[in-house]
């Protein structure tokens, strides 16, 4: 029975069960915001991030395999279901991850890993690059499970300790070409891709985490007696998420596309360093802002405190951080623009810091908004030249 998508060169289209998939993703978003929003910590945020890019892994490497294989065939559409299934354990064992729940969160990152990797292995002929890949991939996700299980038996500081070495480990594994005694090491070239798949892929994760931002906002609103603080908040929430929303799909997302389009051979390289790395710091900043809203929102006419106001700069500055890395590493490319509306983010909190938290979210959409309205004049005029 046929697995593998359409031979190289034809276009592949996103399919249902992709998306359906994606659906558990949605779930661990929300649970990470919630995480944050209850652990408003130093810890707290250190161990969300490392809650994130646990998650975020889990994600990539199936986007990496629906890429090749058909999510249509039944055989592979088994294997998403129950990498769904795996993943939905492990979602629902985060907010309990350092604690009681350990086990189940590293047994259903581990179990995800092992169930799709394994498949790879023993639907590919053994002559196919993919096959000699992923049985190294496999070697590797299996060691480093060994690691995370090892991890969740333990308590404290030593589990995390343990899965911060786990982490490494499996974040090395792509620059390292997975290399495995006896298998040797892959080559970015091994890993050719359907560029419009695979962008395809991330932009709709970007858009699953500022869903979740929208659904976040207005669960709180809804939550609140409605007085005209909680409208502005929910309109001035809204603005933050729509600019968000515009600054990577009216910049970044079509051009990403047509300049992966045209890479050919680098496109492997690409993949993981643009799409597999570079993306963490946009998705880390669209979960942190969608914190901040519920913040102001819970409170609209006092200050948000320290750790809100770090909250409410921290959302924008990665996400647009993770826009300047993109560009500088898909076309060498430096965007002044948003390094400079990084800079104006941080002076806006730190401006309004005394102020009702509703002056600072309306100080750091106006910095967006701005950012939004330069660029799109920009395009415009661009465009009218040509």
């Amino acid at each position: 029975m046929r697995v593998l998508r359409a031979a190289s060169g034809s276009e592949q289209p996103v399919t249902y069960m992709e998306l359906f998939f994606d659906l558990v993703f949605v779930f661990a978003v929300t649970q990470l915001s919630h995480y944050l929003l209850g652990h408003l910590t130093v810890k707290g945020a250190a161990q969300t991030l490392l809650l994130l890019l646990v998650v975020w892994w889990a994600w990539i490497y199936t986007t990496w395999m629906t890429n090749w294989f058909d999510p249509d065939s039944v055989p592979v559409r088994v294997v998403l279901l129950a990498g769904m299934l795996a993943s939905l354990v492990m979602a629902i064992a985060i907010p309990g991850a350092f604690g009681d729940r350990a086990l189940a969160f590293a047994g259903g990152y581990v179990a995800l890993q092992l169930i799709r990797n394994a498949f790879i292995v023993l639907a590919t002929r053994p002559e196919s690059p993919l096959h000699v890949s992923f049985r190294r991939i496999l070697a590797w996700s299996a060691w480093t499970g060994v690691i995370w299980i090892v991890g969740a038996l333990l308590e404290g500081e030593a589990r995390t300790l343990v899965w911060i070495l786990a982490l490494v480990c499996d974040y090395a594994g792509p620059f390292a070409g997975y290399w495995t005694p006896g298998l040797g090491r892959t080559a970015t070239t091994d890993w050719e891709l359907e560029h419009a798949h695979f962008a395809e892929r991330f932009q709709l994760f970007v858009i699953i985490a500022l869903g979740e931002s929208i659904v976040l906002t207005g669960a709180s609103v809804s939550d609140q007696q409605l007085t005209a603080a909680s409208w502005l908040a929910l309109g001035l929430g809204f603005a933050l998420s729509a600019a968000l929303w515009w600054l990577y799909f009216d910049e970044v997302a079509g051009r990403s596309a047509a300049d992966f389009e045209a890479a050919a051979d680098e496109r492997g390289r690409l993949g993981r360093d643009a799409f597999t790395y570079l993306h963490l710091p946009i998705i880390a900043g669209i979960i942190a802002a969608a914190v901040a809203l519920e913040l102001v929102i819970a409170d609209p006419r006092e200050p948000l405190g320290s750790a809100g106001l770090i909250v409410l700069a921290a959302g924008p500055v990665l996400y647009l951080l993770g826009h300047v890395g993109f560009r500088l590493r898909m076309i060498g490319s430096f965007s002044r623009k948003r390094v400079a509306a990084i800079a104006a983010v941080v002076v806006a909190v730190l401006v309004t810091s005394a102020a009702a938290a509703l002056v600072s979210l309306a100080a750091v959409v106006l910095v967006l908004a701005a950012l939004c309205l330069s660029e799109t004049a920009g395009s415009l005029r661009s465009a009218v030249v040509k």
